[in-house]
């Protein structure tokens, strides 16, 4: 997929040798990062991860955003983890798009990724 389409859901795992990886949501960096061995990056050294937030339409920090999960919001390929950089945004997000659960960067596993 490609993710110009995409700009208000762009992710990316940023390497400490400058090369970037692209993603069309969060949802999918995560399957990314729970798995660098089957995507042959395990071993890179990441220097940062970005997403972006769902108001301001900007790169975050991944690992300070707040995601809500399940959610009535469709990202490109569907049910989709919504960044925002908030907690007060996120548990507002929550109550009126009927968010399930927020989570925290380390909380989320493959389990809870939307499929």
């Amino acid at each position: 997929m490609f993710v110009q389409k995409y700009h208000n859901w762009v992710a990316t795992v940023v390497f400490e040798d400058g090369s970037q990886v692209f993603f069309d949501g969060p949802k999918d960096l995560f399957r990314y990062l729970l798995d660098l061995e089957k995507f042959k990056a395990k071993g890179r050294k990441i220097s940062g991860v970005f997403v972006t937030d769902y108001y301001r339409v900007r790169f975050i920090d991944a690992k300070t955003a707040h995601f809500v999960s399940g959610s009535d919001v469709m990202g490109p390929m569907g049910g989709e983890l919504i960044p925002l950089e908030k907690r007060e945004e996120a548990e507002t997000f929550a109550q009126d798009h009927g968010g399930r659960e927020i989570l925290g960067f380390d909380d989320i596993t493959l389990e809870k990724i939307p499929k």
